[in-house]
């Protein structure tokens, strides 16, 4: 059975960790707060997790620590950020408050990133945008994994997509895919548990269905909805990575496999203000009508995110579980470190 931490007690480990290894507080400020909001969210694949990752790519300098983040004004709404390949998550919420503040001046924000890494969570942005009132998307390109509708190479990486929408509870909608018809760290997990993939979302160098999750990396994993979800990662490749100046396909560094360069993954992120458009009673009232017209058409319909925040509220009040298999990996990097976990580490 898996054990269960308080949320303050694994930040408070997070943290220490990764001062241990090197980076600097700015980062670690960021940092933290997004991996502990992703445990409690129930996201636990964006959690500490990846902790060993990304402190490895920090100890051989593919993320830099300290790093010095630089805008550029691009027009009154929209500025470009180079992450000075910090890490992505260090980027994106600095992009995410810049995009904010130029919504309230004008209405709008826009901000590309390039020079970063992996962000992480989609989610966790456009919630930071929510949290201020603002309708939101944030989207990421990645390392090729997926091939192109009709193609049997990967190109394209999982390039995940997200949009939030302020709630007047507090519990705004989320919704964050990637455009893959799996995610990468659903194969790794299909790997850690030696359980075997569906046919039909991975192809071998021959355009034959892949179903060993561990042979994936020989192949390319195929995008959602065949066409569909290949224009939505078209979409994602173009704004975050042709558009930002980042890498783009190949040109995007592999976080798991790649220790000779920085990711140069792009971000876009962008910040529509609601009380430009109406007072923000008249719009959580449309909404909560639209909420009440979606949950009427039957029981089980729920608005993205609404899973998410039940979750949150009981993790909060009942602590984080740790799965096994992420106790072992992490808790094993983190007592190397001199680091004690706050949970115990299965042998």
């Amino acid at each position: 059975m898996a054990e269960k931490v308080p949320a303050t007690a694994l930040g408070e480990f997070a943290a220490a960790l990764m001062q241990t290894k090197g980076v600097d507080e700015a980062q670690i400020s960021t940092v933290v707060p997004n991996l502990i909001w992703c445990e409690l969210a129930g996201r636990s694949n964006f959690g500490i997790e990846r902790l060993p990752i990304h402190l490895k790519r920090a100890g051989l300098g593919l993320i830099k620590c300290p790093c010095s983040p630089q805008f550029e004004q691009l027009s009154p709404s929209v500025a470009r950020l180079d992450g000075d390949s910090g890490f992505g998550h260090y980027a994106s919420a600095l992009a995410m408050d810049r995009a904010i503040q130029l919504a309230r001046d004008t209405g709008v924000g826009i901000v590309g990133v390039r020079n970063s890494n992996f962000f992480g969570a989609g989610a966790y942005y456009v919630k930071q945008a929510a949290d201020d009132g603002m309708i939101a998307l944030a989207m990421s390109n990645s390392f090729p994994k997926v091939a192109p509708y009709g193609g049997i190479k990967a190109v394209l990486g999982t390039n995940p997509f997200a949009f939030g929408a302020p709630r007047r509870n507090g519990d705004h909608l989320l919704f964050d895919m990637a455009t893959s018809g799996l995610a990468g760290s659903t194969v790794r997990e299909h790997i850690a548990r030696n359980k075997p993939l569906p046919e039909g979302l991975a192809v071998d160098a021959l355009g034959q269905p892949i179903t060993d999750a561990r042979k994936v990396n020989e192949g390319a994993l195929l995008p959602f909805g065949g066409a569909k979800g290949y224009g939505l990662s078209l979409l994602v490749e173009i704004l975050a990575g042709v558009l930002t100046g980042a890498g783009v396909a190949d040109g995007v560094g592999s976080m798991y496999q790649d220790f000779t360069r920085s990711g140069d993954n792009g971000h876009f992120v962008m910040a529509l203000d609601v009380s430009r458009w109406m007072s923000m009673d008249e719009y959580h009232a449309r909404f909560d009508g639209l909420a009440m017209a979606l949950k009427a058409s039957g029981d089980k319909v729920l608005l993205p995110g609404e899973m998410r925040w039940q979750t949150y509220r009981d993790n909060l009040a009942n602590g984080i579980a740790i799965d096994p298999i992420i106790a072992k990996s992490v808790g094993g990097f983190a007592l190397d470190a001199g680091i004690k976990p706050p949970f115990a580490v299965p042998a």
